[in-house]
Order: C-alpha cells, then sequence, then structure tokens
C-alpha cells in the first residue's frame, strides 16, 4: 500500500502521504482525501435522484434557476475533463500524471451525474421548489479543495520569472470552476417561477395553487409511490423524502395525503393472487369439485358466490396452504437476504481484531490496516443495506397477508349460513379479523427468526468450542439447560394469556351490551350494577396479566444472569481438566457465551409467537369452515306445481339449529323452535298476512323463504329468487350514514321513483324537520331516530330495491295508527301492489285486505284461508268491528309515531345533519400531560425507585468491562501483543446488544499469571456480577408491578367516566369508537406499552453506558460524536414526527374497518336477502386498502430511518477505525482503551436505531395512555351533586309539576321544550299525544334529567327534581322505553339485575305478562338469553320489560309505546294489568294504540315544544276546533 501511495504522488515509502508540505497542505493528500471523497459521496447522492418519477402533464413552465444549476453542473463536468488535458500533454515536474487523471476523472463523472440527477428533478414535482436541500449541501463539500488547489498552483508556479501558458491554463479552469459553482449557487437562490404570467397554461392552476406547502405540485403529490423507482431510490427511499417532508410540515392530516401503495399490494392484486391460488387447492383436494364448479359458473348469476371464492368446499382447504401457495415462494426467498445479512454482521468484530493485532504489532505494513478499515466500511454497509432491505420486504409479505386473510374472513361472514352464525358473538367474529389476523401475520417474522437463531448459535458455539475446547460444554449444558426453563416460562405465559384474552374477550362483549343499552341503563341506574360486572371481569383479566408480567421479569432476569453463570462453569471445568486459565481464554470466552445467551433466550418467545399464530390459525380456519349458505341445494330448480305462484314449499321443515352443531342449544336464537311446513303456495301478486301469537314463528318463516335457516325437508321453490326479496326486519336495521344512502343501498338515485317512495313510506314530514333533510346522517344503529322511522326508513329501502317478493316483518307496529293506514295504502296496497307481500303483524285490522291469511303456532301454519275465514279465529275477534268503529278515532299523527328521542332536534348538527363527529386527531408531539399521567398511575416513589435500579444495573454492567480491561492492563508486559489483543473482545453484556457479532478465535498460548491474581479477579469479577444480577431482578419486578399499577388505574378512571358521561356523548359517539378505547388502548396499555417502554428506557441507559466507555478510551472520537449526534437528532426529529401521524392515521383508518364488519354481521339477512353482498365486499376493500396505505407508509417510514442510523453507525465505526489508524502511524495511544473502545462503537449503531424505534414505538403507545385520558377527563358528564335529601320513599304521592320549563338538546339548537307548564295530580293516569317532533319523549327526558333543562323547574311532589340526585331521582321513576333491551345474561339478571326480589315474585310479573309458560320451556329463571336477548323474539323482549316495570315499586310510571310487537290479545291482558298493578300510581303513556289512551283521565297534546290542550279525552273530542278533535277527525277520512 504504501508502495502504491509512494508511486501516486511521487514521496517517499515512509511517509507516503503526508499532511502538511512547505506550509501547505500536502497536494497528494489534498487531492485524494479532500477532492476525490467529496466528489465520490457528490456522485453517490447525486444517483439516488436519477430515477425522481416524472410529474403528469406539468407542461413547460419557466424556471431560470433550474437551468442555471445544470448548465453550472455540465459546465463543471467538461472543465475537470479539460484540466486533464494540459497534465498529460504538458508533463511538469511537481505533478503526477496518474493523481492528475484519478482527480479529474472522478470529479467529472461526479458532475456528470448531478447534472443527471437535476435533469431528472427539473422535469418531476420536486422543479415547483428548490429541489432537495441535501444536493445544495454536498456542492460545498469539494470547494475547500479547488482552494487549496489554487493557492498551491499560485505558490509553487507563480515563484518564476515567466508564467508558462499550461500554468496561465490551468489557473483559468480553476477561476472557471469556482465562477461555476458561483453559478450553481446563484440558480439555487433565484425564486422558482417568478414570472407570474407564465402559469396560465392552465387557468386552474391560477385558482387552485400548484404548489403546496411541502414544495410538491398538489396535483401530482397523490402519485408518489414506490413504483417506478431506481434501484438507488428504493435501496435509500429517497422516494419517501416527499412524504416525510409533508409529515415534518404537519401535512398529513387526512389518511388520503398518504402516498399510494404499490401495485403489488393493493387490494385487488392480492385478492386475485390468494383466490386463484384457494381455486387450485379447492380443485386438487376435492374430486368432484369439478362438477360443483361446473355448476356453479353455469349461473352467472351474481347472487350465488362465483367459484373463486373461498367458500366453496371450504372443508377440504386449508388456509395455511392457500397462504403458502400465493406468497410461500416470495416469502422463502427472503431468507437468502436474511443469511447473507446475518453473515456479514461477523465481518464488524472479525475486522476490529485483526485491526487491534495489526496496531499491536509496529511491523506490519501500514497498507494491511487500510485495507481492515476499507473492509470493515464495506462489511457494515453492505451488511445495513441487506438487513433493511429484508426487513422492508418481510413487511410487505404481511401486509400482502394481512389483505388476504381480512378479505377471505368478511367474505365468508357474507356467505356462512345464518344458523352457524349463532356459536358466535359479533365481537368473537370481530376478534378474528383483529387480534388472530395480526397473530398470523406476526408470524411471517418469527418464521425466519426460528432458522436464523439456531444457525447464528452453530457459528458462536464452534468458535467457542476451538477457544477452550471440551470445556465448553460444561457451559453449554448449563445453557441449554435454560431451554426448557425458558419453554416452561413461555408455556405459562401462553395459557395466562389465552386465559387473560378470554377474560378480555367478556369484558369488552359486556361492555359492547353496555354503550348499546347505555339510555335504557340510565333509565333504570343500573351504571353501578354493570360496573361491578366490567371491574369483576377486569378483576380476573389483571390476574392473568399480573403472573404474564412477573414470569416475564423472571426472563428478563435469567436473560441477564445467565451469561455469567455460564461463563464460570466453564472456567471451572477447564481448571479441573488441568488447563492453565488465563486472561485470554476469560475474555474470549466471555465474549462468545455472551453471543451464545441470544439465541438461546430469544428461541421460546419466537417459539411462542408460532405457537400463538397457530391458535389463531386454527381458530380462522374454524370459522372458514363453517357451513355456507348454499341456495343452490336450498332452493328447487323445478318448475313449481302452479306456474302462476312465487313461492311453494311443500312438506319442508327448516331449524335454527346448525346440523354441524347440535350441541348449541344454549346459541339457539328462538328457542330451539322448528318450523314445519306441510303446504304453502303463494301466486305472484299477492298478499298474504301472517298471524299468530307472540313466538309462534312468524319471524322464522321469513328467514326461512330468505335462506337464513337450516332446510331439514324438501325444497323451497321462489320464483325469480336471483333478484333477491326487499326485506324489512322486525327490528330495522339501519346504516350509520345519510337517511339517502340508507335508501338508496347502493342503487341509482332515480329522483321520481325516490319521491314516491318517501312518500309512500310517510316519510315526507320527516325528512323536512330533519336539519340537513335526507341528507342527515342517522347514528350508529339508527339511534337518532325513533323506532317508527326507524322501521319506515328501513321499509322505504326495501321498496326503492324494487323486488319482485317483499317480506314485511311488521313494519306497522311501531307506528300510528293513521301512518299504518297511510303505510298500508300507499306502500303495501299501493307502490308495491303489483309484487307479492308476505306481511307478518299483529294489528290484524289491516289485514281484511289481504288475498290470504296464515294463522301460525308454535311453528306450524294451524289454517289457511281468506281473511273473512281467520281472523274471527284469532282471539280478539268478536270485538273487531267496535274495536274498527273506536279505531276510527284513532289519535293520529301527520306521519307518524312517536319517538324514543324527538329525532328533529336530537343530534345532528344544523348546518349539514352530519352526527358523526370525526375521530379526533390529536396533531404534533404526545404532550407532556400524557407521560405525568402515565408517571402518576405508576406512582411517584415506584417510578423512582424504577430509574434508580435501572442505573444501578447498567452501571454495576460498565464497571465489570472495566474491570476486565484492568485485569488485562495489570499482565506482566512481556506477554503485550498476544493479550493486547483481547482487549478488543466485546464483553459478553455489549454483545447482547450486537445481534450476530462474530469473534475470531485467539489461539495463541498464554502463560499463567499466577493462581491467586487469578482467584482475586475472578473474586471481584463474581462480586461485581452477583450485584449486577440483584439489581437486575430488582429492576425487573419493580417495573412489572409499576406498569399493572398503572393499567389498573387508567382502566378504572376511564371506566368510571364513561358511566357517568351524558346521554349526548353516547349519541354522538359511535359505540365502536368508545368500544376501541377498551379494547386496543386498555390492551395496550396493559400489555404492549410496558413491553417497549421496558425496551425503550434499557436502550437509554445503554447509550448513556456506551458514550462514557468510548470517550473514556478513546477522547478523540468526541470530534466524530459531536457533528453525528447533530445529524442523528435531526434525523429522529424529522421521522418521528412523520411517523407519529402516520401511527395516528393508521389507527384512525383502523376503527372504520371494524365498525363496518360489525354493522355487516348485524344487517346479513337484510344484505343477503337484497343481494348487496358484492357491493359490501367492494366498501370493505376500499377502507382496508387506506387502512393499509398508511400501514405501509408508517413501515417504510421506520425502513427509511433504518437505514439512515445505520449509515451513521458506518460512519462512526469507519471514524473510529480510521482515528485508529492516525493514532498508530504517530505512535500514539493505548491499544488496550482503543480497543475497548472498538468493542464498544460495534453495538453503537444497533442501540442508537433500537433507541430512535423504541421511543417511537414507545410514543405510539402512548397515544393509546393520551386517548384513555382524553375520554377520562374531558367528556361530558352528567352533574352529581345531590343538593337535598329526600325521604325514602320520596315521591310518595306522584304529584308531577312542570314550570316554564325549557330544554334543548344542544347549546346550539332550539328548544325542544319551549315554557312548558302543567300539572299531574297524584294516582291520574295521563296520556299524551302530538305529531312527531312535539316533544312528547323529551318530556320523559327531562322528567329523568336525561337532558338538563335550560330553564323552569320540574317538581315531583314539590320537591325540585334539580336538587335530588341522579341515582336516586331515577330509581324512584318506572319507565319503559320503546326499544325493548335485554342483555346477556340469565332471565332472572335482566329483570332484576340488582337482586331485590325473590323468586316468586319474579314468576309473578312473568305470569302478569304471559311470559311464565316461555320461561319455564326454556329452562327457568337461569336460562341464559344470548346476546341481546337473542333467544327471544321481539315481541316476548317488550314482554320481558314491562315484567321489569311491573317489579319496582314506583310511584310514577313512564310508558313509552310498549306494546308495539305484541298481538293485541295480550296486549289487551297487558294494558288491564298494567291497571291494576299500577291503580293508585301516576302513569304517563305516549300512546300510538288507541285503546291505550281513551280511557285515560286525562290527555297531554303537545304542540311545537308547548302544551297545547290538556283535559278529558272526553271533553276534547267535544270542542270541534281543538287539536286532539282535528287528529282525531283527520283520522277518519
Amino acid at each position: 500500500m504504501e508502495e502504491v501511495l509512494a508511486t501516486l504522488c511521487r514521496t517517499s515509502p515512509v511517509d507516503p502521504l503526508p499532511v502538511w508540505v512547505h506550509n501547505n497542505v500536502g497536494h497528494c493528500f489534498n487531492q485524494l482525501i479532500l477532492n476525490i471523497i467529496p466528489h465520490v459521496i457528490l456522485a453517490v447522492i447525486s444517483a439516488c435522484y436519477i430515477g425522481t418519477p416524472r410529474s403528469l402533464g406539468a407542461g413547460i413552465v419557466y424556471r431560470p434557476g433550474w437551468k442555471c444549476r445544470i448548465a453550472a453542473s455540465f459546465l463543471l463536468a467538461g472543465l475537470s475533463v479539460l484540466d486533464i488535458i494540459p497534465a498529460s500533454i504538458w508533463r511538469q515536474g511537481l505533478d503526477s500524471l496518474y493523481l492528475e487523471v484519478l482527480a479529474n476523472g472522478i470529479t467529472a463523472l461526479a458532475w456528470l451525474v448531478h447534472s443527471l440527477a437535476l435533469l431528472a428533478l427539473y422535469k418531476s414535482p420536486y422543479s415547483f421548489s428548490h429541489g432537495p436541500v441535501t444536493l445544495l449541501i454536498i456542492i460545498f463539500f469539494p470547494v475547500p479543495s479547488f482552494i487549496i488547489t489554487l493557492v498551491w498552483r499560485c505558490q509553487t508556479e507563480m515563484g518564476g520569472q515567466h508564467l508558462q501558458p499550461v500554468t496561465i491554463f490551468r489557473l483559468s479552469i480553476l477561476c472557471l470552476q469556482l465562477a461555476s459553482l458561483l453559478l450553481y449557487i446563484i440558480g439555487y437562490i433565484i425564486p422558482v417561477a417568478n414570472r407570474q404570467d407564465l402559469w396560465s397554461i392552465n387557468d386552474s392552476w391560477q385558482r387552485k395553487p400548484l404548489i403546496t406547502d411541502s414544495g410538491i405540485s398538489a396535483p401530482t403529490w397523490q402519485g408518489i409511490s414506490v413504483d417506478g423507482e431506481s434501484w438507488l431510490s428504493r435501496l435509500s427511499y429517497a422516494w419517501m423524502n416527499p412524504l416525510m417532508k409533508r409529515g415534518y410540515q404537519w401535512m398529513l392530516n387526512r389518511p388520503q395525503d398518504v402516498c399510494h401503495l404499490p401495485r403489488e399490494l393493493q387490494a385487488v392484486q392480492v385478492r386475485e393472487q390468494f383466490y386463484s391460488c384457494w381455486q387450485e387447492k379447492a380443485v386438487c383436494s376435492q374430486v368432484d369439485s369439478t362438477k360443483r364448479l361446473s355448476a356453479k359458473n353455469a349461473m352467472k348469476s351474481d347472487v350465488f358466490p362465483p367459484p373463486d371464492h373461498p367458500c366453496d368446499t371450504q372443508k377440504s382447504v386449508r388456509l395455511l396452504s392457500v397462504l403458502h401457495a400465493a406468497f410461500g415462494l416470495r416469502f422463502y426467498s427472503l431468507g437468502l437476504l436474511k443469511l447473507a445479512g446475518g453473515l456479514l454482521g461477523f465481518s464488524g468484530p472479525l475486522l476490529l481484531n485483526l485491526l487491534v493485532s495489526f496496531m499491536e504489532s509496529k511491523q506490519e505494513p501500514l497498507s494491511l490496516g487500510v485495507l481492515y478499515v476499507l473492509g470493515l466500511f464495506a462489511g457494515s454497509f453492505l451488511g445495513a443495506i441487506l438487513r433493511n432491505q429484508f426487513s422492508y420486504e418481510v413487511n410487505k409479505v404481511m401486509l400482502m397477508v394481512r389483505t388476504a386473510v381480512i378479505s377471505a374472513i368478511y367474505q365468508k361472514a357474507l356467505r356462512v349460513s345464518g344458523s352457524s352464525l349463532t356459536g358466535f358473538t359479533t365481537g368473537e367474529i370481530v376478534n378474528f379479523m383483529s387480534t388472530d389476523t395480526d397473530r398470523l401475520v406476526n408470524f411471517c417474522y418469527s418464521f425466519h427468526e426460528l432458522w436464523g437463531l439456531p444457525f447464528q448459535f452453530a457459528i458462536t458455539l464452534y468458535l467457542l468450542y476451538q477457544q477452550v475446547g471440551i470445556a465448553s460444554l460444561g457451559g453449554l449444558a448449563m445453557a441449554l439447560l435454560l431451554v426448557p426453563i425458558n419453554k416452561i416460562l413461555a408455556n405459562c405465559i401462553m395459557a395466562n394469556n389465552k386465559e387473560m384474552l378470554k377474560h378480555k374477550d367478556v369484558r369488552v362483549k359486556l361492555m359492547t351490551e353496555f354503550l348499546c343499552g347505555m339510555r335504557v341503563i340510565k333509565f333504570y341506574t343500573w351504571e353501578q350494577h354493570f360496573g361491578t360486572k366490567v371491574y369483576a371481569c377486569r378483576a380476573k383479566e389483571l390476574k392473568s396479566l399480573r403472573t404474564i408480567k412477573y414470569l416475564d421479569a423472571v426472563c428478563v432476569y435469567l436473560w441477564a444472569a445467565l451469561p455469567v453463570v455460564v461463563s464460570i462453569l466453564i472456567f471451572i471445568t477447564y481448571v479441573l481438566l488441568g488447563h492453565q486459565l488465563s486472561a485470554t481464554k476469560v475474555f474470549t470466552a466471555l465474549a462468545l457465551v455472551g453471543m451464545l445467551i441470544l439465541p438461546l433466550n430469544n428461541f421460546p418467545w419466537i417459539l411462542n409467537a408460532i405457537l400463538e399464530a397457530k391458535v389463531s390459525l386454527d381458530r380462522i380456519q374454524n370459522f372458514l369452515e363453517l357451513s355456507d349458505q348454499n341456495l343452490d341445494a336450498y332452493y328447487s330448480k323445478a318448475s313449481p306445481s302452479d306456474p302462476s305462484s312465487a313461492l311453494e314449499m311443500h312438506h319442508s321443515t327448516f331449524s335454527w339449529s346448525p346440523a354441524s352443531r347440535e350441541d348449541t342449544e344454549t346459541h339457539l336464537p328462538t328457542g330451539s323452535l322448528q318450523l314445519f311446513i306441510q303446504d304453502l303456495a303463494v301466486a305472484k301478486g299477492t298478499l298474504v298476512g301472517v298471524v299468530g301469537k307472540v313466538g309462534c314463528g312468524k319471524s322464522s318463516l321469513l328467514a326461512a323463504i330468505t335462506g337464513e335457516l337450516n332446510s331439514l325437508g324438501e325444497l323451497v321453490y321462489i320464483w325469480d329468487v336471483e333478484k333477491g326479496f326487499g326485506l324489512a326486519t322486525q327490528e330495522p336495521w339501519i346504516q350509520f350514514t345519510s337517511i339517502r344512502e340508507n335508501i338508496l343501498f347502493g342503487k341509482e338515485y332515480d329522483a321520481r321513483f325516490y319521491k314516491e317512495v318517501i312518500e309512500a313510506c310517510a316519510l315526507s314530514d320527516d325528512l323536512n324537520i330533519l336539519p340537513a333533510g335526507d341528507q342527515t346522517e342517522v347514528g350508529e344503529n339508527g339511534v337518532t331516530l325513533s323506532g317508527g322511522q326507524k322501521a319506515r326508513v328501513a321499509l322505504a329501502r326495501a321498496v326503492y330495491q324494487e323486488k319482485e317478493i317483499y317480506l314485511l316483518d311488521d313494519p306497522l307496529a311501531a307506528v300510528d295508527a293513521d301512518v299504518a293506514n297511510h303505510l298500508m295504502q300507499k306502500c303495501i296496497l299501493g307502490i308495491l301492489k303489483h309484487t307479492t307481500r308476505i306481511l307478518c303483524t299483529h294489528r290484524i285490522e289491516f289485514l281484511e285486505k289481504a288475498d290470504i291469511v296464515l294463522l301460525m303456532d308454535s311453528g306450524r301454519i294451524l289454517k289457511t284461508g281468506t281473511p273473512s275465514e281467520i281472523l274471527p279465529l284469532v282471539e280478539d275477534a268478536p270485538k273487531l268491528r267496535e274495536m274498527d268503529k273506536r279505531r276510527k278515532n284513532r289519535i293520529p299523527s301527520e306521519n307518524g309515531e312517536e319517538e324514543d328521542i324527538e329525532p328533529e332536534e336530537e343530534e345532528p348538527n344544523q348546518e349539514n345533519g352530519l352526527l358523526k363527529q370525526e375521530e379526533d386527531k390529536k396533531e404534533g408531539a404526545v404532550a407532556f400531560q400524557v407521560y405525568k399521567a402515565y408517571w402518576l398511575a405508576v406512582g411517584s416513589c415506584l417510578a423512582l425507585s424504577i430509574l434508580l435500579s435501572l442505573l444501578l444495573m447498567q452501571a454495576s454492567r460498565n464497571v465489570s468491562d472495566w474491570w476486565l480491561s484492568n485485569w488485562i492492563s495489570s499482565l506482566p508486559h512481556a506477554e503485550n501483543t498476544s493479550l493486547r489483543k483481547l482487549s478488543t473482545l466485546p464483553s459478553s453484556q455489549l454483545l447482547l446488544f450486537s445481534p450476530g457479532g462474530l469473534i475470531s478465535p485467539v489461539l495463541a498460548t498464554i502463560p499463567s499469571n499466577g493462581t491467586s491474581d487469578v482467584n482475586f479477579y475472578l473474586t471481584v469479577y463474581g462480586c461485581i456480577a452477583g450485584a449486577n444480577s440483584i439489581f437486575t431482578i430488582l429492576r425487573a419486578f419493580l417495573f412489572a408491578f409499576g406498569t399493572i399499577q398503572a393499567a389498573t388505574i387508567i382502566h378504572n378512571r376511564l371506566l368510571r367516566r364513561v358511566m357517568k358521561a351524558t346521554m349526548t356523548f353516547f349519541d354522538t359517539t359511535p359505540a365502536g369508537r368508545i368500544l376501541n378505547r377498551f379494547s386496543s388502548d386498555v390492551y395496550c396499555v396493559d400489555d404492549s406499552l410496558p413491553f417497549m417502554l421496558n425496551i425503550f428506557l434499557a436502550n437509554i441507559f445503554g447509550l448513556l453506558g456506551m458514550l462514557v466507555m468510548i470517550t473514556y478510551g478513546l477522547p478523540w472520537i468526541g470530534l466524530v460524536l459531536l457533528p453525528l449526534a447533530a445529524i442523528y437528532y435531526s434525523i429522529q426529529r424529522y421521522y418521528r414526527r412523520t411517523s407519529r401521524e402516520l401511527k395516528r392515521l393508521y389507527s384512525l383508518t383502523l376503527s372504520p374497518i371494524y365498525t363496518h364488519f360489525s354493522e355487516t354481521l348485524t344487517g346479513l339477512s337484510t344484505i343477503r336477502a337484497t343481494r348487496a353482498a358484492g357491493r359490501f365486499e367492494t366498501e370493505n376493500q376500499l377502507r382496508l386498502e387506506l387502512n393499509q396505505r398508511c400501514r405501509f407508509a408508517s413501515n417504510t417510514a421506520m425502513q427509511w430511518l433504518d437505514i439512515r442510523l445505520q449509515m451513521i453507525g458506518v460512519a462512526v465505526v469507519t471514524a473510529i477505525a480510521g482515528i485508529a489508524i492516525i493514532q498508530h502511524q504517530r505512535k500514539l495511544g493505548d491499544p488496550g482503551l482503543v480497543g475497548l473502545a472498538l468493542s464498544y462503537a460495534l453495538s453503537v449503531t444497533n442501540l442508537l436505531s433500537g433507541l430512535i424505534t423504541s421511543f417511537t414505538q414507545t410514543e405510539t403507545m402512548m397515544v393509546s395512555v393520551e386517548r384513555t385520558e382524553e375520554y377520562a377527563t374531558e367528556i361530558p358528564i352528567e352533574p352529581q351533586e345531590e343538593l337535598l335529601q329526600v325521604a325514602p320513599d320520596w315521591p310518595s304521592r306522584g304529584h308531577i309539576e312542570f314550570q316554564q320549563v325549557k330544554l334543548a338538546y344542544r347549546p346550539d339548537l332550539p328548544n325542544a321544550l319551549d315554557g312548558v307548564t302543567f300539572t299531574i295530580y297524584p294516582g291520574e293516569k295521563i296520556g299524551i299525544v302530538g305529531r312527531t317532533g312535539s316533544g312528547k319523549s323529551t318530556l320523559f327526558l327531562a322528567l329523568f334529567r336525561m337532558v338538563e333543562l335550560r330553564a323552569g323547574q320540574i317538581l315531583l311532589d314539590n320537591i325540585n327534581s334539580h336538587s335530588v340526585g341522579l341515582e336516586k331521582l331515577r330509581s324512584r321513576l318506572a319507565i319503559i322505553p320503546q326499544d325493548p333491551f335485554l342483555f346477556s345474561g340469565t332471565v332472572r339478571e335482566n329483570l332484576d339485575p340488582l337482586n331485590q326480589h325473590t323468586d316468586a315474585d319474579l314468576y309473578q310479573v312473568l305470569e302478569q305478562c304471559h311470559l311464565r309458560e316461555v320461561v319455564t320451556e326454556m329452562g327457568g329463571l337461569d336460562r341464559e338469553l344470548g346476546e341481546r336477548g337473542k333467544s327471544l323474539s321481539v315481541g316476548q323482549r317488550q314482554l320481558v320489560c314491562l315484567a321489569r316495570a311491573l317489579l319496582t315499586q314506583a310511584k310514577v310510571l313512564c310508558i313509552d309505546e310498549a306494546t308495539a310487537s305484541v298481538d293485541q290479545k295480550t296486549d289487551r291482558l297487558l294494558q288491564q294489568t298494567i291497571r291494576q298493578r299500577f291503580a293508585d300510581k301516576t302513569v304517563l303513556t305516549i300512546a300510538h294504540r288507541l285503546n291505550t289512551i281513551l280511557d285515560s283521565d286525562r290527555v297531554l297534546v303537545m304542540h311545537a315544544g308547548k302544551v297545547a290542550e290538556l283535559d278529558s279525552p272526553a271533553a276534547l273530542r267535544k270542542k270541534p276546533d281543538s287539536l286532539f278533535w282535528h287528529l282525531l277527525h283527520s283520522g277518519q277520512q
């Protein structure tokens, strides 16, 4: 090497590269170091921009600055070539030709590359700004060299008398080069596009600024993606720069601001690939599948799943084999990248060792040292790039798997048979898509670790054997013993994890019910009861969590303590075998043992992750294997016995229980009802009425027609079954979107027909009242609409679909008489008159116009005939005529029923009717308050103790390294060289941080330095290690205890606050969003946050320890570390800001996927009956795509950071090696200390990236604390104060007085009650009527203080209700709400959650509500009712709610249309029961049915939020000008 340099520079081999010559920088040093290196950097960085994608259709724009820069670059390239000519023609004594050609050649090449980069940028979106600032910075690098050369030429060549032409020529070139650089800088400064008049190429550009703040042109921003990028841009992630810049400038506000997915990751592509593989597997695994497939292909309809869907042949296709076929090849080939990266990772320690041995010997030539430095640079550089690309590619495969699995689950949910689903709750199925899919996806990473760790283990073991021979086996035995111990621990942790997730599922399910039934829970003051149930579940969950965390702590301890135990064991064995122990052996063995431990420790966790993935895979596989709705087999293809039939069933038997799951008796939604249809034929265009008592199987008949039941007998014939049905279910299913979108349900908007439908379904007036008309958003499950409005919107949706067959399940139940009449005349007998209609109803008065009526009981059709034959048989019929006469006097309301809340003044805000407030996305860094909240939740003393134990642990670790180094230095100097090498070897602790570090074995034999010495050093070392061990275990357990403490406190505060939140909050916030806080955010605080925080703290202290040790060993390194620290700081700041925004956008786009999925599951029957499954699948795909975009950007941002940090690491290592060489040349420095510093330097890279990753991750996890804190401190809560103590029996009389009551739902909305004043005397029965939106239900809300009054007061027994505590007030009143709400639990829990009544009492009220027989048949009071009471029919659920009210001893009862879904006979008996049971109580009834009102003592007529009339029904009927009379009169028309 010296010879080469001496020849090149024409210097002496002793000092081939002099830095200072004749009072100036040496010319050779200047050219090689100050000229060539900056130009190489310029070329490499510029090359990264050559592949920048062009902007689309940007037109020709005047950009003089760019042209200046491009011209200057080409000029500089040309001048460098020109400079070679005089050097080669007129060879002067001073210059070496080779040096000049080399330097000028590289300079010319660098500027040429730079010019091409500028050209690429000029045609890209960058040209609208000044371009990347990096390019400006790097052109300054060569400037010092130009100036030094200029000075040198002036000094050496202008001293003579005559100036040579060549000198003048070369000086001119130098001056021109400096001038070109100046021109370049001027070009950068010139403002971009300063001539406004030239922007008019496209007029719209003038109206919309072309340049957004990020400096990226607005029209082309969206297109940024990795597709079409150059390989350099891909390796350096330069294509991510615009996105990182946007993030840094706070411009990532919407998911759409994120770059597009590469084509290979787009949902459509991935699904096509996945399903074509599913296809092949299905064909291979089933011989007869070919017949089925061809049969299905013959049917072109969209109704049935096309053959490329995973529901065919589901039993025989394994999800894993399909994933393997679809993505396997790509995934396994990534192993090569990992292998290469791992092997290169070994190069660092090997070369460092060689380098230090070179420093030790004074004889080796300099060239060897330089070679080692270059090898070190190349090895670490390539290793970094390979490892980085491996992570990036694995992340891409993970995204593909996620898309495929989520799509498959969603598709399966749309196609699975109704009866199969009964074994699962909605929450469980949503869990398949969230938790289980995530575990399955994480397997991709674990798999490569599974083979990578043993590989690393084997290499290290081989080296250890070379070092200490057979003695290594003793230590190995000990280390291997750790594997089963770790496995046992891992198994315990897994078992507890399973247990914890089980309790978590139960808790989330409870929370779901809690949130869905919030209104009822508040009416009944059951918050405490539900809270207790949730706390009980949480306690079980925390018990498992505690076990997990403590076992985790044991693992951490073993991980840290084992190296010491193993190494001491090895030394003892070594001595017992008769060998002499030496420091060399000690040092090398320690280093290698440290490397053995990493794979041994990680292996059980990798296995665990793989087992978890297996469990999740099995769960998903079981779900995918459920039997599908096979409509082919369900419906008959044969022609009907009568050609005019629309529907025929003969000898058909249907059951809710899935054939395969007879054991899930408890889950059957309608008891164990079976349906037997002997003969049923419905002609086209007829209206069929279906009547029968509650629970006789009317809804089941409709379910059987749509194919939701299991058919056990003959097939069903449906005319034109592909078109589907118009279905209006008994419990209306409303989507969380605008009313118009709900009605259109994916069909094109046809204004004329739409208007007809609205008119026919009596929705016109409702829409006029709503703030944004039909664009008003309805809440989740239509929460802001009243029962009747929901029913009519669902009916309108069915009608708008224009089907041939309509199945209407009691759409008349929740509406008033005249609205029911309107729906019957205008809709069922009007707009639908040419279709086939099957109408189930209890309101038999409307069935006189039916063509045939079916009377059902216990799942059988008792009799079929005309209305005149059947209706008299229904037990209420004798009074039918008389009832009908009274029915004419029914209180009508122009359009509609009375509502559960007044929708039009309810939640929608007036400007746009958008109810759903977008979930807030907090901006910027996680606030200090959030960290403070977490600190306080852990507890200040505990937190300080944790930090102290961490500090002591790190200190003891560093002291042990120093002690070893000290031991080596104290050895007799004679043994110098061979021993000195060893000080470079990283100690066990260091190597824990440098995965894959490989120490070259040092095989020198070393004479002993005295046993007593060895004993002394070993004893001290043992003591230090023991102290370290104690601090480690202390820190592990303290940390586990602290984080559990925090998790407990944070959840409890959150739950307490949510339980006290106002009703308005629940109406405007989707339940999914609140649930998200209780599921994923709480899980994060429980589990993920402590895990990341632990790593982060370890990294911080580790880094501090390292910096101390490096600067102690090699003070000069400070010069390199300072600028690198500045670069590190700026990179991490840039990254963190963007990464945070991307993570937040990811969370934000995740909720809609789950919300949409649970909405789909709720409305499955409607979606399938209307044949809309395909559209819902597309919607799911779009939501998933948006979420994947954010996830991909987030992952790539991490790789963008990683490659930059790796380069900083490469710089540190190369710099240290360089400094070491210079010190060696200058005969400075102690190689022992240098070795210590070098050994640490290798792990700095990993620590730096570990620190920033763990910090960003921790910050991301902190967002969960932020979100829970936001709810725990900011959501509005109901007033908690109690100003007045009331008597235990208050209100004892039931006297109610409203005085000038004014109430608005929100400050910005008009009054819903506007000065209401009236008095109700004890024991009075009051009927409340009025048109929709007149404020009837609002009276109840005011009475229960669901919404606080604006003015006025309400007196109960002359006590102002505002001064009574909320809980007392609500518990002393009773209400039967319109929506029957039951929660999963037993009949007893639903009737009497607080356990205040005996069984006899409960049976008595069930008897009075005609439910005793049903409950006894089901299995008594302890029978589980299933999710939301699904094993009862809707009518039966209303009866249970009535039974609840009967149990209360309240003096005031409010009834909000409590018996809408109940047949006439039962209704009459119930009214009688209410009159008897509440004879001495005050009863307020919002009426839909006439007979519930006309025998009231008085009727209260509401109008526009005011009391219009209050008098006895008889008196009001006599006044022709009264509002009541008008209502009656309009009803008679």
